[in-house]
């Protein structure tokens, strides 16, 4: 069989890499397809704004009848929805860019198109992360160290500088949850396996638990400036009259795991959460092999009569550690079993 294989190897490897052309240029269509449904999208509000007197109300309301009228709709929140609006007019009048933003996935463009100041600077990021293939974490990063106005400072011409640097050897392909969102394919968690089944398993045991728990969504995105954080759980509590979410974390317990579920919490009261409704909670429940650990973030301007309010009509840690254990271990045995 061995010999059979290392005598067709060449071919076999033609055959995969037609695939993954091809599988590359789905994904590409597609999101060409995501950026002209931005596009048309900001160019109504735009063109709304500027002739019927269109403000946050009424695009709030586009969103919330999206929603409501097609919940597999993603993306088309109120503040995702003022982005398209800001794209289409920044380039709109731009025949020599917006070509350009075609070929680069949605949130690489809120990225340049907000952060970058001039139509050269954006060209240049532009050009460069189609050329490079950047993640977005890559163009974060070139963008805060400056790479514009270093070549600008060193009097070299754009053209000649993008000329200059080799092509990435690397083979990235851009990847972006808004394409998937857009074709409803549901978006795969980053973290590992066990992940996703201790986030299946606790949404339903929350529920099982009572307790007034109504479910929201699994991996709730919340924006902050212009970028996307996404809660691994979050649900309402009608007896707190509060929002609760939760995170859930392969490992062992960070500090900095309780400062990002505090910086969501924030985020939530502020963009989410109704007037008439208590500050936002979080729990953290983080499992490592030798132990399972639950905190509990709460607001500082809660008073401490709330506070001990709050601690005991939430779920009591001992349990959720027990059913923390259970998942884990299960999935450990099924993982066992199939090696064996």
């Amino acid at each position: 069989m061995n010999k059979l294989v290392n005598k067709h190897y060449q071919d076999f490897n033609k055959i995969l890499d037609n695939i993954r052309k091809y599988k590359q240029k789905a994904y590409s269509q597609v999101m060409h397809t995501v950026i002209d449904s931005y596009w048309q999208t900001g160019k109504f509000i735009s063109d709304k704004v500027e002739s019927a007197n269109w403000g946050k109300g009424i695009v709030k309301e586009l969103a919330e009848f999206i929603c409501q009228n097609d919940p597999t709709v993603k993306g088309y929140s109120d503040k995702n929805l003022w982005r398209m609006k800001q794209f289409y007019e920044t380039y709109r009048d731009n025949e020599k860019l917006s070509p350009l933003v075609r070929e680069l996935p949605w949130t690489h463009n809120t990225i340049i198109f907000s952060r970058c100041k001039t139509q050269e600077e954006q060209e240049f990021y532009l050009k460069l992360t189609i050329r490079e293939k950047y993640s977005k974490r890559e163009l974060e990063r070139q963008i805060d160290s400056s790479l514009f106005e270093r070549v600008i400072i060193g009097n070299q011409k754009i053209s000649t500088y993008l000329k200059s640097v080799p092509p990435s050897i690397v083979n990235n392909n851009f990847k972006d949850n808004y394409v998937l969102e857009f074709v409803d394919v549901p978006v795969k968690h980053s973290e590992k396996r066990l992940q996703t089944a201790l986030i299946e398993n606790m949404k339903d045991f929350i529920l099982e638990l009572g307790k007034d728990f109504v479910y929201i969504d699994k991996e709730f995105r919340v924006q902050v400036g212009n970028s996307d954080f996404f809660i691994d759980l979050l649900f309402f509590n009608r007896e707190l009259s509060a929002l609760v979410a939760f995170e859930i974390k392969i490992g062992k317990f960070m500090p900095e795991n309780l400062g990002q579920l505090n910086f969501y919490l924030e985020a939530l009261d502020r963009d989410v959460k109704k007037p008439h409704e208590n500050p936002s909670i979080g729990v953290l429940l983080c499992s490592d092999k030798d132990d399972e650990i639950v905190e509990y973030a709460l607001s500082r301007n809660l008073s401490p009569m709330l506070v001990a309010q709050y601690t005991t009509k939430l779920p009591d840690k001992k349990l959720l550690q027990a059913k923390l254990h259970e998942i884990t271990q299960s999935f450990d045995d099924i993982n066992n079993e199939t090696e064996t």
